[in-house]
């Protein structure tokens, strides 16, 4: 029942007992990333497991809800992609799937006939209006005890550090 704190606690051990073998380690900057690995990795798999019910994986789930919430419900593959942080060969597989089950379309732009535009179908909205309830009060008993202020600080922090990773990609350590 504590299977995820139970590790947490392994792993506050094992940073101490490194941080005592190699000198110099940051260990507030392990225990931090170590931690969001772990909380993030038991999210994705919880996610995945509510998904799979309905025969979905997490990047066809985004790829639905990104055509969803789209003002037009349409999206390009580059975009699609790009959200879902899929390639190219993956996103190909992903929109031929849920072709496959009608909840999506996909064919060339009227504007530019060289474009491919990928486009929610009525199937697709109701599938989405469908499956997205049911997840709402486990993603609500995660921030039990989660003041607004809570919230609205680690999400703050979440973007600062996502800005700071983006500065590592781009080769700039500032």
């Amino acid at each position: 029942m504590n299977r995820l704190v139970n590790c947490i606690a392994m792993m506050d051990e094992g940073i101490e007992r490194l941080s005592q073998l190699i000198p110099g380690m940051p260990v507030g900057e392990a225990r931090l990333c170590r931690l969001m690995w772990m909380v993030g990795f038991s999210l994705y798999e919880g996610f995945e497991q509510k998904l799979a019910g309905h025969q979905l994986n997490h990047s066809e789930f985004l790829t639905l809800t990104m055509l969803y919430s789209s003002p037009d419900g349409s999206s390009t593959p580059g975009e699609l992609c790009e959200f879902a942080s899929q390639g190219a060969t993956n996103m190909t597989r992903i929109a031929n799937a849920l072709v496959k089950r009608g909840l999506i379309t996909r064919g060339a732009s009227t504007e530019d006939r060289r474009r491919v535009v990928i486009r929610i179908t009525p199937v697709g909205r109701r599938f989405v209006r469908e499956i997205l309830p049911p997840m709402w009060p486990r993603l609500t008993t995660m921030f039990t005890g989660f003041s607004d202020t809570d919230k609205r600080n680690f999400s703050r922090l979440l973007r600062k550090f996502a800005h700071n990773l983006d500065q590592l990609d781009a080769g700039d350590p500032s």
